[in-house]
C-alpha cells in the first residue's frame, strides 16, 4: 500500500512494517473522526493517534458517547472508506492554520497549534470534506482500511491533565484483512475471559476497595500465591550469592535531593513533614540500599556485592491509569542492587540475565530484550554513559541474546535492558529490567579499598526480575487463566468422598498430605459427586482425588487433573509421591 510520509513524500509499504500499520490505523482514526463529525457536527476534534494495537480519537461533546453508539458510528465509517476519499497533505502558515481551524470550530486544534514551536512546519490532511491538522503518516485512500473495528469508549483529561476538561476517547483496530482482524479480535474476547481482576475476586486471591484506590488488598489465597513467589524468589537469590535487607519505606528530603529523586521524580512521589522536615514515601529501593553499601567500609575483596529488597514502594498514579494489579499505587519491588568494578560489569550483567531468563522460562514465557539509551532528562557525563551503555551492549551480545535499541528511553541516572515478557495468548508485558548505574554511587560518594591500595568508586547495577510483584501476579493469573501449575496453586488437591462411609479415609488422605506440605481440602457435603467435580473445577484446583467404597479398600484414589474429563486411579502413596516431586521440582 502507499503510504504519504511525514515530509509529504510517498512510499510503497506494507502492513508488516511497523511504519505501514502505523499509517493504516491512523487513516483509520481520522475515517472515524471523519463519521463523528457527520453524524454529530457539533462535536469537537481532539487528538486521534495510531497505538500499538490500533488508534484512538478524543472528542469533547455535550453528552459523552458510550458503547451504544459505536454501531453507529462505524455505520458511518463503512460508507467513508466505500467512499474511496483520497488523502492530500498541504501546509498553512501559522496565521492561516489557526484560522482554518476557528473558521471550522475547533478549539483543541487551535490550542494545539498555539503550543507548536513557531518554526515547525504546520500540515494538514484532507479525506474529502474533511480536514485534519496532522503530521501523518496516513495512506492513499481511505479504502486501504479494510477490515476495523471500535472496540472501547473511555474518558481522557485533554491532554493528560486530570485539571483538564474531561473528554470521550472512541478506541478501535484496523487490518488489512479480515481473517487478521477476527484473529485479534478473538484474543480481545479470550482476553477478557481471562481478566485478573474477574478471575482474582473468583478465587479469593485480592480485593480492591474504594477506601483505598490503588492500594490492593491480599486476601488468604492470594497471600499463598504472594508467599509461594517470594520463597521461589529467596531460593534463587541465596542459591546466586545475594544477601537481603530491608530498608525504611519512608525517608528524608536529603537523601531523595542527593539521590536526584527529589528534582526528577517528585511529581510521582508521596511527601508528608515529620519535626518539620520534609519526609517522602519511597518510590524506589535503590537510595535506602546506597545507605546499607556506606555502613561500613568495604574493600575490593567484597565485591560484586550483590543486595537483594523485597521493598514495599509507592508511587503517585493518576486515578485514570489505575487497573486492577497491573497499575497500582504501591506494590512490592523484587529488587537487587549489585555493587561492583568496571571490570566485573559484563559477567555481572550476563548473571542477572541467566536468572531472569531461567525464571521467564519456568513460567513459560518467552520474552524479548529492548536496550533504552540515555534521554534527555538524565544525569552524569556522556563518558559515563557511554561505558554503561557499552557495558549493557558487551553482555547481550556475548550471550548472543537479540535486542533492539530503544534510543533515549533510559531511566534518568543510566541505560537500561528491558525484558518484555509474552503471555499464552500473546501479548506482551514489560517485566524484568537491568539498570546500569554510575550516578548514584558517585553521588552518594559511595567508595571501595582497591588492591593498589587507592579508593575508587563502585559501579552499580538495579535490577528486578519480576519487576511489581503485585503485577507479576496479575500477569500469572492472566497466563493461566487461574489454572495455575501445582507448585503455586492455592489450593493443590481437593478430596471428594462419595459417601460418609468415606470420610476417615479421607481424613488420613487429609493429615498424609499435610504433613507434607501439600495444600489440601475435604468436600464432605451431601452432594453429588459430579456437582463437587464441577465446584472444584471452577475453583481451579488443580487435582481433585474422588474416594469411594472400592479407593478406600485398596488404599488408592481416583485422580482428576483440573480441565480433565479423565480419571486415573493409583495407589494413594504413588500419587502423593508424584504431586510432592512435581511440588519440589516447580513443574
Amino acid at each position: 500500500m502507499k503510504v504519504i510520509m511525514h515530509d509529504g513524500s510517498v512510499q510503497e509499504l506494507s502492513f508488516e512494517d511497523e511504519a505501514g500499520r502505523g499509517a493504516l490505523r491512523h487513516t483509520a482514526s481520522h475515517i472515524l473522526a471523519q463519521a463523528v463529525k457527520r453524524l454529530y457536527p457539533d462535536t469537537k476534534l481532539a487528538i486521534g493517534p495510531s497505538i500499538k494495537d490500533g488508534f484512538y480519537y478524543d472528542f469533547d461533546r455535550e453528552s459523552a458517547f458510550t458503547e451504544e453508539d459505536l454501531s453507529k458510528i462505524e455505520a458511518e465509517m463503512k460508507k467513508i472508506i466505500k467512499e474511496n476519499l483520497k488523502l492530500e497533505r498541504f501546509t498553512l502558515s501559522r496565521e492561516e492554520a489557526i484560522a482554518l481551524m476557528e473558521e471550522k470550530g475547533e478549539p483543541y486544534k487551535v490550542e494545539l497549534i498555539r503550543d507548536l514551536p513557531e518554526d515547525e512546519e504546520l500540515s494538514f490532511f484532507k479525506q474529502g470534506d474533511f480536514v485534519d491538522l496532522c503530521a501523518g503518516p496516513h495512506v492513499t485512500y481511505t479504502s486501504a482500511v479494510k477490515a476495523y473495528k471500535l472496540t472501547s469508549v473511555a474518558g481522557a483529561y485533554w491532554r493528560g491533565n486530570e485539571k483538564n476538561k474531561m473528554l470521550t476517547r472512541i478506541y478501535g483496530t484496523a487490518f488489512s484483512n479480515k481473517t487478521d482482524l477476527e484473529e485479534y479480535l478473538t484474543r480481545i474476547e479470550e482476553a477478557k475471559k481471562r481478566d485478573h481482576r474477574k478471575i482474582g475476586k473468583e478465587m479469593g486471591l485480592f480485593m480492591m476497595r474504594d477506601e483505598g484506590p490503588g492500594f490492593p488488598f491480599f486476601l488468604p489465597n492470594g497471600m499463598i500465591l504472594k508467599n509461594t513467589l517470594i520463597d521461589y524468589w529467596r531460593q534463587i537469590h541465596t542459591r546466586e550469592g545475594y544477601v537481603e535487607v530491608q530498608t525504611p519505606i519512608m525517608l528524608n528530603r536529603e537523601l531523595w535531593e542527593t539521590s536526584g529523586h527529589w528534582d526528577h521524580y517528585k511529581e510521582n512521589m508521596y511527601t508528608t513533614v515529620i519535626d518539620e522536615t520534609d519526609f517522602a514515601v519511597k518510590p524506589m529501593n535503590c537510595p535506602g540500599g546506597m545507605l546499607v553499601y556506606k555502613s561500613e567500609p568495604r574493600s575490593y575483596r567484597d565485591l560484586p556485592m550483590r543486595v537483594g529488597e523485597l521493598g514495599l514502594v509507592h508511587r503517585h498514579e493518576k486515578s485514570g491509569q489505575l487497573h486492577g494489579l497491573m497499575r497500582v499505587r504501591c506494590f512490592t519491588q523484587d529488587d537487587a542492587h549489585i555493587f561492583m568494578t568496571k571490570e566485573q560489569i559484563t559477567d555481572e550483567i550476563k548473571g542477572v540475565v541467566r536468572l531472569i531468563d531461567e525464571v521467564y522460562n519456568l513460567f513459560g514465557f518467552k520474552y524479548h530484550v529492548e536496550l533504552s539509551t540515555k534521554p534527555e532528562n538524565s544525569i552524569g557525563s556522556d563518558e559515563d554513559w557511554e561505558v554503561a551503555t557499552n557495558g549493557l551492549k558487551e553482555a547481550l551480545d556475548e550471550m548472543n541474546l537479540p535486542y533492539v535499541i530503544n534510543e533515549g528511553d533510559g531511566a534518568f541516572y543510566g541505560p537500561k535492558i528491558d525484558f518484555h515478557l509474552e503471555d499464552s495468548i500473546g501479548r506482551t508485558w514489560q517485566c524484568g529490567t537491568i539498570q546500569l548505574d554510575f550516578q548514584l554511587p558517585m553521588r552518594f560518594e559511595a567508595e571501595y579499598m582497591g588492591a593498589d591500595g587507592q579508593k575508587h568508586q563502585p559501579i552499580m547495577i538495579h535490577r528486578v526480575v519480576f519487576g511489581s510483584i503485585e503485577r507479576f501476579i496479575g500477569i500469572l493469573i492472566e497466563h493461566f487463566a487461574g489454572k495455575f501449575p501445582a507448585w503455586l496453586a492455592p489450593m493443590q488437591v481437593k478430596v471428594l468422598p462419595i459417601t460418609d462411609r468415606n470420610n476417615e479415609y479421607t481424613d488420613e488422605l487429609i493429615d498424609k498430605m499435610q504433613a507434607l506440605g501439600i495444600r489440601c481440602s475435604a468436600d464432605k457435603r451431601q452432594e453429588k459427586t459430579g456437582f463437587k467435580i464441577r465446584e472444584a473445577q471452577l475453583s481451579k484446583v488443580p487435582y481433585m482425588l474422588v474416594i469411594g467404597d472400592k479407593e478406600q479398600e485398596e488404599g488408592s484414589v481416583a485422580v482428576r487433573r483440573s480441565g480433565s474429563q479423565q480419571t486415573e486411579t493409583m495407589k494413594a502413596d504413588d500419587f502423593i509421591a508424584m504431586l510432592v516431586d512435581e511440588i519440589n521440582n516447580k513443574k
